[in-house]
């Protein structure tokens, strides 16, 4: 039996390799950086190491295990604390923090939906959406990609309480929710509206829902900072209720030992970094015009820090890839099954430390391949 597993393992992978989007983990090489989500420098910036340094250094304790979860051993006042303070910076009662955005989506979507409720989700929304939404009784409908038309059609057949998720920004195609008018659309329906903001925060200041003044219309956000904030873990922000609720009822909460105190402190200095440098957004916007000049056709918003190149010819893609990397340009491609065949595309990120130099040769290199 167990060969037979080996068989039927090695088979799937061979067919993928075969494909040419076969997975392994690799080290980053050196280079220039077009592929992270380091979108304000966080991750690299030394004035915000040295403060998170000096921090370690005179509370060592910090770098502590939790040794258990939040419910039993794991909970602190330093994670209280952070969780009051970002409330507050989004203007929301309440916040819960997670390890991860994929946890926060996971422990949204199993344990808010229930048998005869209705998931609608944007047909490109995050694969952890996806997985959350499997866990729950409910039935799971996906409406077209930012088709209000689309999402109003089943909203109409829904059945039992509907929740609509969208990210604020697409991960993959650089394009933004029509947030203001998905919030019409849900009052009328009374669904409940959950908004992604992981690659829209710190962007923009605070993530759209808090700059569109909507938070008494969304039901919950949810905010990363493993991307803009160069750290670590995400929350989910909404009323208190909400978070009493995913305490008492999500599993991905419950379940999972809590994570180290330096975590939560991590957090708190970037949010207060990121007051303190609102310059940093200012560049990045800056770098960004700068690429949409260079009239490279990109599928994405000219507001995006992610603009995706579509290049359906899979081994065009290939060359171009390797030729980036062979001149020092870290990008990344995006091969199926992550985006549907025929919508591969190259993906690139501006941060605000990309010099205008170092675009020209990167759209010097694109515009030799295509």
């Amino acid at each position: 039996m167990i060969n037979n597993l080996s068989h039927l393992l090695n088979d799937k992978l061979k067919l993928r390799a075969d494909k040419g989007n076969l997975r392994s983990l690799k080290i980053p090489e050196q280079g220039i950086d077009f592929f992270s989500n380091d979108y304000l420098g966080l991750a690299r910036n030394p004035a915000f190491h040295k403060q998170l340094s000096e921090e370690i250094n005179a509370d060592p304790s910090i770098l502590g295990g939790a040794t258990g979860s939040r419910l039993i051993s794991g909970n602190s006042v330093e994670k209280m604390r952070a969780e009051q303070e970002i409330a507050v910076f989004h203007g929301y009662p309440a916040s819960l923090l997670f390890a991860s955005g994929y946890m926060a989506n996971l422990a949204l979507l199993s344990a808010l939906p229930g048998r005869g409720d209705t998931i609608l989700m944007d047909e490109l929304i995050h694969r952890s959406v996806h997985d959350g939404a499997s866990l729950s009784a409910a039935q799971k409908w996906k409406f077209k990609h930012n088709d209000l038309n689309s999402l109003e059609d089943k909203l109409r057949r829904a059945s039992g309480q509907s929740y609509v998720v969208v990210e604020s920004l697409y991960s993959m195609d650089g394009d933004f929710a029509s947030l203001n008018e998905l919030v019409v659309l849900t009052r009328r329906y009374n669904a409940a509206l959950i908004v992604d903001e992981a690659h829209a925060f710190g962007v923009f200041g605070y993530g759209l829902v808090h700059q569109y003044g909507l938070q008494k219309h969304v039901f919950a956000t949810v905010i990363t900072y493993g991307k803009a904030l160069g750290a670590h873990g995400a929350a989910v922000l909404g009323e208190e209720l909400l978070k009493s609720y995913l305490v008492n009822f999500a599993s991905a909460f419950i379940y999972s030992t809590a994570c180290p105190d330096l975590f939560a402190r991590h957090i708190r200095l970037g949010y207060a970094f990121l007051n303190e440098h609102s310059e940093f957004s200012a560049q990045l916007k800056r770098r960004i015009a700068y690429f949409r000049q260079k009239k490279i056709s990109s599928a994405s918003d000219p507001l995006s820090p992610v603009q995706a190149i579509i290049i359906p010819r899979h081994e065009v893609l290939i060359h171009l890839q390797q030729r980036l990397q062979k001149n020092g340009l870290q990008v990344y491609a995006i091969y199926s099954p992550t985006v549907r065949e025929e919508q591969e595309r190259l993906r690139i990120c501006l941060h605000q430390y990309n010099t205008e130099e170092e675009i020209d040769a990167l759209t010097a290199e694109i515009n030799n391949v295509l």
